[in-house]
């Protein structure tokens, strides 16, 4: 066979192991709570509180679907005209129009041109968090804080964009084996690098002080039978008002992490609801489900875009001859914005079916729905949380179940029903 008939071979493998491997570990049986449930939830919030939640989403919608589109036209501008791969021989010309340069460099600037388009809908963005209360930071703050970010994505990006140009050079016929790997192995990477290499960038963590709340989140992961290192306070009130808690890591660098927002708003038996809650995804392995799903997806979009290379209609519209050449960095970024678009809805809801399902955890660990229900609230409270969006949206990007329907599952567990 061909390389193209072994690639397109290869990928119907990758597609039928991810729809195999979602289907059997994913929580698809855990459908909402009943609509009647969650309109009577819904019913008995504070109605200043949904008014204002409400409020604070539809004021946020035109800057993040102005964002949303506006970065969309430029990946399409950029990646289906010849001015994507202009901007990348822009960027390699002072170095000879070296290969390396145009990978590295080249692909930065066009990112950048998409930051910068974008940039003025994160400033509103910023505006309107603030207007409300959310945010703690000023401009110089949050100026600091988009820098870091774009840095971090910098680096991983440069590397990336390097292995990947590299592997094209090496093995021009083969490299979409070579690349789906290399990808799938960033993927593995990252989900073990970034919660120790990146989080100390953007916050500061300090051991909780010894007292009787981290002795029952200790408690409460042995309990579980999950292996705790530490329990550690995020700076997170440097920039928000916004509560949370999380667990971070794996193995000897597992850790319970607290927003010390949350440990100023919330009671301590809240506080160990949410942390039930996020051991659920540490016990269920979700991270390392999300990360092998990911790996399979990353290597099937490597191939994906071989197979593209020989629609040469599209390199026409790109200004490029081949896939395999760095100038075609602008039309890979409007290929993977199209599909993120397109894969959004259903990423969002694997990760409701995951979050469901790791709220089921948290009910059966502390058997306290009370407390689970109060601490919904207090985060829909505090976050701004719709706490029933409109269905659209839900659909499309709610990435957790919504306030009415964790409420809703809290009072039927209360009533038996699992």
């Amino acid at each position: 066979m061909t390389p193209r008939q072994w690639a397109a071979c290869t990928l119907g493998v990758l597609v039928v192991a991810l729809v195999v491997y979602a289907a059997v570990v994913i929580p698809w049986h855990r459908p909402p709570a009943p609509r009647a449930d969650q309109l009577d939830a819904l019913g008995r919030l504070p109605a200043d509180q949904v008014r204002r939640a409400k409020a604070f989403h539809a004021d946020l919608r035109p800057g993040s679907y102005g964002a949303l589109a506006v970065g969309l036209a430029a990946a399409l501008l950029l990646g289906l005209t010849p001015l994507g791969a202009r901007l990348v021989s822009f960027a390699g010309r002072p170095f000879g129009d070296h290969w390396i340069a145009q990978a590295v460099l080249g692909g930065l600037l066009v990112v950048l041109v998409v930051e910068v388009i974008t940039l003025p809908f994160a400033a509103w963005r910023h505006v309107i968090v603030v207007r409300y209360g959310i945010s703690t930071q000023g401009w110089g703050a949050w100026s600091a804080d988009m820098a870091k970010s774009y840095a971090v994505g910098a680096v991983i990006g440069g590397l990336a964009l390097l292995g990947f140009y590299t592997v094209t050079r090496l093995a021009p016929h083969w490299w979409w084996a070579f690349g789906a790997a290399g990808a799938a192995a960033l993927v593995v990477l990252l989900s073990f690098v970034l919660p120790v290499v990146v989080e100390p960038i953007f916050n500061k963590f300090t051991p909780m002080a010894q007292g009787p709340l981290r002795t029952e989140l200790m408690s409460l992961a042995a309990r579980d039978n999950v292996p705790v290192r530490d329990v550690l306070v995020a700076d997170a009130s440097r920039r928000t008002k916004a509560v949370n808690a999380y667990v971070s890591g794996f193995g000897p660098t597992r850790r319970i992490v607290v927003y010390d927002t949350m440990l100023t708003e919330a009671t301590p038996d809240e506080v160990v609801s949410v942390a039930a809650h996020e051991l659920g995804h540490a016990k269920r392995g979700d991270v390392v489900i999300g990360t092998v799903i990911g790996a399979l997806g990353a290597a099937a979009a490597v191939i994906v875009l071989y197979l593209l290379g020989s629609l040469g209609w599209l390199l026409r519209l790109a200004g490029t001859g081949s896939m395999g050449e760095p100038r075609t960095i602008a039309l890979l970024l409007a290929l993977v914005t199209v599909a993120g678009l397109i894969g959004g809805p259903i990423q969002a809801l694997v990760s409701r079916r995951v979050e469901a399902r790791a709220d089921a955890h948290a009910l059966d660990l502390t058997g306290d729905a009370a407390t689970f229900e109060a601490m919904q609230r207090r985060l829909g409270t505090v976050n701004l949380s719709d706490p029933d969006p409109p269905t659209w949206e839900y659909l499309m990007y709610a990435s957790h179940p919504s306030t009415v329907e964790r409420v809703a599952a809290a009072r039927a567990y209360a009533r038996g029903e699992r």
